[in-house]
C-alpha cells in the first residue's frame, strides 16, 4: 500500500524562456548569485513538505552546471542543513555519485549527518552518467566496465565501514588500511569514527536498466525508478523482485522500489497538460540526450534500443505511458489506486518535479496534492 508520499527536486533554478522552443540548454549561462537561488528554494519546499506531512524531500548531486539545471553538489551537507530547518521530513540523496568520493569519507560524512538528525538523511548511491562531472574528478565513466568496476568495489568499502566495528579491505583501487607501523604496531584493521546509529543503513540506487539489478536486489539496495512508461516500470519490478529471490529475499512485487512519476494538477487533463507541456519539453531538451527516456514502444522495448525509438518524447507521449499524471485529484488517485493494486508490496510514491516549474507554482501543487489526494492513502 502506498503511503509514503516524496518529492525528486535535483536542484534547477527558476528557469527563464522555457519549453520546447525556448532557450537551448548549451545555452544557458547563469551567475553564481541565481544558482545560489536553488539551496534557499529546497529550504522553502522542504518547509512546505514538512507542514503538509510528505515524507521524503530527495535531492541529485551534480557538478559545474552552470546552465542551471542541477547545482546541488553536496547532498549530505545540504540534508544536514534543511533538517535543522525542518522537523519531520526525511531527507534523501538521490545520489551521491559514487565515483566522485573516497568512500570512507562519505561514510564518515553520512555518520555524522545520521547522528546530528536523528536519523533523518536517507544514503543514496549512483555511478554517475555526465562526462564532465565523473572523468573531471578523475573517475572513469566513459569506460562503463571500469566504472562498474570501481562503483562495486567501493560499495564494499562503504559498507564495511558504515556497519563494521572494525575491518580491512585489499582490493585493486583500495588498500585499506595500508600495512604501516602505528604507534608501535602494525596497521591492520580500523574503524569507522563516528559509525551511524541507524543500522543497518537504508541505501538506495536508481535502476534505469536491468544490468545492476542482481547486484542491488542481492544487497538489500533499494531501487528508485522515475519517469519510466509503464511497461518499463513492470518489467523493472518482476525483475527485481526475481533477483531478490535467487538471493534468498522473499519480496512482494514492489516492495523495496520507489515509483517516481511527473505530476501536474488541474480542473481537467486538457488544461494540465496545457499548463505543464513547456517545463515537460524543458525537462528533456536537458535529459534525453543523456539517454533518459524510459519508455517502451509496442513490442515493449526500450526507446533507444533497434528499431524502437530514439528522440525527445512529447508530453502526451508520457501520459500515454503513464510515466505523467496530469489531471483533477479524482483522476490522479485513480491511477495511484491502479498502480497499487498491481504492485502489492509498493509503499513509496515520488513526485519529479518538472525543471520548467517556478517554485511558487509547484509548492502550490504540493499543497492541492496533500490536501485532495494524500488523503485518499490514509491508512
Amino acid at each position: 500500500m502506498i503511503t509514503k508520499f516524496s518529492v525528486l527536486y535535483v536542484g534547477q533554478i527558476e528557469l527563464d524562456r522555457i519549453g520546447r522552443d525556448g532557450t537551448p540548454p548549451d545555452r544557458r549561462r547563469y551567475p553564481n548569485e541565481r544558482l545560489a537561488e536553488a539551496f534557499f528554494t529546497a529550504r522553502d519546499v522542504a518547509r512546505t513538505m514538512d507542514e503538509l506531512g510528505f515524507y521524503c524531500l530527495w535531492t541529485a548531486e551534480h557538478h559545474f552546471q552552470r546552465e542551471g539545471y542541477e547545482v546541488f553538489p553536496n547532498l549530505i551537507l545540504l540534508s544536514t542543513w534543511l533538517a535543522t530547518q525542518t522537523e519531520r521530513l526525511k531527507l534523501g540523496c538521490a545520489f551521491n555519485i559514487l565515483p566522485m568520493w573516497h568512500p570512507l569519507r562519505l561514510a564518515e560524512d553520512y555518520a555524522v549527518a545520521d547522528i546530528v538528525t536523528g536519523g533523518r538523511v536517507i544514503m543514496g548511491v549512483g555511478r554517475g552518467y555526465h562526462t564532465r562531472e565523473v572523468e573531471t574528478f578523475g573517475a572513469p565513466l566513459l569506460d562503463a566496465t571500469a566504472n562498474r568496476e570501481l562503483f562495486e568495489e567501493q560499495m564494499e568499502v562503504l559498507w564495511k565501514a558504515l556497519h563494521e566495528e572494525a575491518f580491512s579491505h585489499h582490493g585493486k583501487h583500495y588498500d585499506i588500511p595500508p600495512p604501516v607501523p602505528y604507534r608501535g604496531y602494525e596497521l591492520r584493521e580500523i574503524t569507522l569514527v563516528p559509525r551511524p546509529i541507524h543500522r543497518p543503513v537504508e541505501i538506495w540506487q536508481p535502476i534505469a536498466s536491468g544490468k545492476t539489478l542482481d547486484y542491488i536486489a542481492a544487497r538489500g539496495i533499494k531501487g528508485m525508478v522515475t519517469l519510466n512508461g509503464e511497461r518499463i516500470f513492470d518489467q523493472i519490478a518482476h525483475a527485481y523482485r526475481d533477483a531478490a529471490a535467487r538471493a534468498g529475499r522473499r519480496l512482494q512485487l514492489g516492495e523495496d522500489l520507489c515509483w517516481g512519476v511527473g505530476l501536474y494538477l488541474a480542473p481537467t487533463a486538457e488544461e494540465a497538460i496545457r499548463r505543464v507541456e513547456p517545463a515537460h519539453d524543458e525537462r528533456y531538451k536537458w535529459f534525453a540526450p543523456f539517454g533518459f527516456v524510459r519508455y517502451a514502444d509496442p513490442e515493449g522495448r526500450p526507446w533507444g534500443t533497434p528499431g524502437a525509438p530514439a528522440r525527445i518524447p512529447t508530453l502526451a507521449e508520457g501520459v500515454a505511458q503513464r510515466a505523467w499524471l496530469c489531471g483533477p485529484p479524482s483522476l490522479v488517485i485513480e491511477e495511484i489506486k491502479r498502480v497499487e493494486a498491481r504492485y502489492p508490496g509498493l509503499d513509496q510514491m515520488m513526485i519529479h518535479w518538472a525543471e520548467g516549474i517556478p517554485p511558487a507554482e509547484f509548492q502550490e501543487q504540493l499543497r492541492w496534492f496533500a490536501r485532495d489526494v494524500m488523503p485518499a492513502f490514509r491508512r
